[in-house]
């Protein structure tokens, strides 16, 4: 799908590391032109200088919706158009801990990263795409969302609200040429797994039958054509990438 995505232009949240910087990447071979957005500013700046191609930076708290919507302007103001979001930001929280040692504010920490900023940025960026009568928009949501992980209160939940929300606006936008769509992953290889604790890793790859972690190229690969003009008639949808852990 050489250039599929010229003249495009792609807002992927939490692009500093991880999951975002490697779908970054991918867009932009694509053709995709890129608004990064990350609260690490020097990180987002080591990314732009990674990835060649049209990009810009904005250093954007994603829980706060004014800063996301002055993102969203000036992202508008930048390109003069919004086609692609990729919400991948999103943090775990407290892990492999039961419900009732849950830190109320840590869970509250992590809803406002994993569902508000997913939330404020879609709300933003829906009326660019409505202008066009396009638009793909991708959460990044989590096997989690769907099973539930034990030890995973607050991420669970989160991503499930994350899957809520797009089965509503999928529906919402179905008539206007924009799709929106969530993605859940199983365990993949990134820094946000550096900072769990390694029962919680092994009680989650256990659980995959294919017996590993995925990759990131395998999650950009997958991303780039959810985010393609191709994907036209599927929306409100959460597609697999779990090594054969979701069977529904």
């Amino acid at each position: 799908m050489t250039n599929n995505l010229t003249n495009q232009v792609a807002i992927v949240t939490g692009a500093a590391s991880g999951l975002g910087l490697e779908i970054a990447r991918k867009l932009s071979a694509e053709g995709a032109r890129l608004a990064l957005v990350d609260k690490n500013e020097d990180a987002l700046t080591s990314t732009r200088n990674q990835i060649q191609g049209e990009v810009e930076i904005f250093r954007t708290d994603i829980t706060d919706e004014n800063d996301v919507k002055q993102m969203v302007e000036k992202v508008a103001a930048r390109y003069g158009q919004i086609d692609i979001l990729v919400n991948s930001a999103g943090i775990t929280g407290n892990t492999n801990i039961k419900s009732h040692e849950v830190d109320t504010e840590n869970l509250s920490l992590v809803m406002s990263v994993n569902f508000m900023g997913s939330f404020y940025t879609s709300k933003h960026t829906l009326p660019w795409m409505l202008k066009r009568n396009y638009g793909r928009i991708l959460h990044i949501a989590s096997i989690a969302g769907k099973e539930g992980n034990a030890g995973m209160l607050a991420y669970s939940a989160s991503k499930a609200a994350v899957i809520g929300m797009t089965k509503v606006q999928g529906k919402e936008y179905a008539e206007t040429g924009i799709t929106v769509n969530a993605l859940a992953p199983a365990v993949i290889k990134t820094p946000l797994l550096e900072g769990m604790p390694q029962e919680q890793i092994k009680y989650m790859t256990d659980k995959i039958p294919m017996k590993r972690c995925g990759s990131l190229v395998e999650v950009a690969n997958i991303v780039t054509y959810i985010v393609s003009p191709q994907n036209s008639f599927t929306t409100g949808f959460v597609f697999d990438l779990s090594g054969g852990r979701a069977t529904y």
